[in-house]
């Protein structure tokens, strides 16, 4: 199989979904790689690295896509890369569909089968391509976070840990998965006050263990969200149905009440957001205010930390895709259910039923697609 790298287009993106490690053990499997020109230097990896695992430098994303059986990068196609759909293509990357109707439909349209790393689940129900940037994103909320509430960045003017006879920060973090623990690990460490809200009391138990009297845990409902946004410095939302659009779980309504000069950090804009005043923003143009409350909503976060980011996701991602050059995606997707949870296209139809949802769209069973 041909395996093509390219260079990532997206804003300020400069992950690369492939390292030259993994090059190498593709080629040595009997695999073919070919990497675009620069793909990895955001990142601090020379073409020259790839060269020497043996991978092909392409000069032009034109030729690259061309040629590739199966594309591997981080990043959902962006409208410059629709051209370079087309049938019988597998793209192995970063999707978050359910709130891109328009990339569906040119997916669907070229009959791309795309396997969306964040759909990828285990038996157990962990989703493990999503977890590394998870933790990422989380960490890097709270830092941006910190940053934000800064006085000269258009925050509150506020110290996240406070100083002796100052009060810190109050953080609420709307989520207790991976991207909320996360969060809240470094909002501890920076001796913040910190509140959690999710759903799942059981969730709660375990992180009321992990911190003990360092955090407060409360059962997420709408009262009390509200009535916490009032005293917050910093919220992060950190909510996920995976697939799926982010239920909106701070409605408009709720910010004339918060602090002027707080900050609202949405790490769940990939799939939407959780804030109904959310919209996705880039790392050029990071922020905007609604109501005195700063927003930042850039949605690939991760992106901000390339190399580190780079090499969590590899880390993940490498046995999979292993698994799609030496099984084909049809033979991968029978072998490994996993995979098979990842396709959320196949041969022009939509056969990951969270997304056929959240954009009303019919769905088929991948099995029962001729």
């Amino acid at each position: 199989m041909i395996i093509g790298v390219p260079k990532e287009v997206k804003d300020h993106e400069a992950r690369v979904g492939l390292l030259p490690s993994g090059a190498k053990a593709l080629i040595e499997a009997g695999h073919r790689v070919l990497a675009q020109a620069g793909a990895g230097v955001g990142s601090s990896i020379a073409d020259q690295e790839y060269a020497e695992a043996g991978a092909e430098i392409v000069p032009t994303a034109a030729e690259l896509w061309k040629r590739s059986d199966l594309v591997v990068k981080v990043k959902e196609p962006q409208p410059s890369e629709y051209g370079f759909l087309r049938p019988g293509l597998v793209l192995f990357t970063y999707l978050h569909l359910a709130p891109l109707p328009e990339l569906t439909d040119k997916l669907l349209e070229a009959r791309v089968s795309g396997v969306a790393y964040e759909t990828i689940r285990e038996s157990d129900g962990s989703l493990p391509l999503l977890t590394p940037m998870s933790e990422v994103a989380g960490r890097l909320a709270t830092q941006v976070g910190a940053q934000y509430l800064e006085a000269p960045s258009g925050g509150r003017g506020i110290m996240l840990g406070g100083v002796p006879g100052v009060a810190p920060a109050n953080v609420v973090i709307i989520g207790g998965g991976v991207v909320g623990h996360q969060a809240a690990k470094v909002a501890v460490g920076m001796g913040a006050h910190v509140i959690i809200i999710d759903r799942n009391l059981d969730r709660l138990r375990q992180l009321d263990d992990i911190y003990s009297s360092q955090v407060v845990t409360l059962a997420s409902n709408e009262y009390t969200i509200r009535e916490s946004l009032r005293l917050a410095d910093l919220v992060i939302g950190a909510v996920l149905i995976p697939g799926a659009s982010a239920p909106k779980l701070i409605r408009r309504d709720m910010l004339p009440a918060m602090r002027k000069g707080a900050v609202m950090v949405d790490v769940a804009i990939d799939q939407g957001g959780c804030f109904e005043t959310s919209h996705a923003t880039t790392h050029t143009d990071p922020i905007y205010f609604v109501d005195g409350v700063l927003h930042y909503c850039v949605s690939n976060m991760p992106a901000a930390v390339p190399h580190t980011s780079t090499f969590a996701l590899n880390n993940a991602t490498f046995p999979y895709l292993m698994e799609l050059a030496n099984r084909g995606l049809e033979g991968a997707c029978e072998h490994s259910p996993a995979i098979r949870e990842g396709v959320n296209t196949y041969q022009g139809h939509v056969v990951y039923p969270a997304v056929a949802e959240s954009q009303g769209k019919k769905w088929k069973e991948m099995s029962v697609v001729v």
